[in-house]
């Protein structure tokens, strides 16, 4: 099994910045696509960034594109999403997600979320006016 818990969600100012941490267990990390989704109340969970096994692809949804960066660190079996320049709209429970399948497979992240098997309990991000 794996374990994927995040942190660094919490309240902050439009404007403002968070950076999430998603450190993951039970498996080989290195091996595998990561991926950040949100979900506000009454919406489907969205695809926001993937990052491929060795960090080398990144995907960003169109509207975190130039003030959200996601990267990863395998030596800490953690993946990170630095949020800057936060908006009303970026209010959501963030999840991180592990691929079903290793890069052999799989070696371009999706953005799908039914690519992913696993995911975290998700940590609320609230912005404020």
């Amino acid at each position: 099994q794996v374990q994927l818990v995040e942190s660094g969600g919490g309240l902050v100012q439009a404007g403002g910045s968070l950076r999430l941490s998603c450190a993951a267990s039970g498996r080989t990390f290195s091996s595998y696509a990561m991926g950040w989704f949100r979900q506000a109340p009454g919406t489907e969970r969205d695809f926001v960034a993937a990052i491929s096994w060795s960090g080398s692809i990144l995907y960003y949804e169109d509207s975190v594109k130039g003030r959200f960066t996601i990267s990863r660190d395998n030596a800490k079996n953690t993946v990170y999403l630095q949020m800057n320049s936060l908006k009303l709209e970026d209010t959501a429970v963030y999840y991180c997600a592990a691929d079903k399948f290793s890069g052999v497979s799989r070696p371009v992240p999706s953005r799908t979320p039914n690519d992913y098997n696993y995911w975290g309990q998700g940590t609320q991000v609230t912005v404020s006016s």
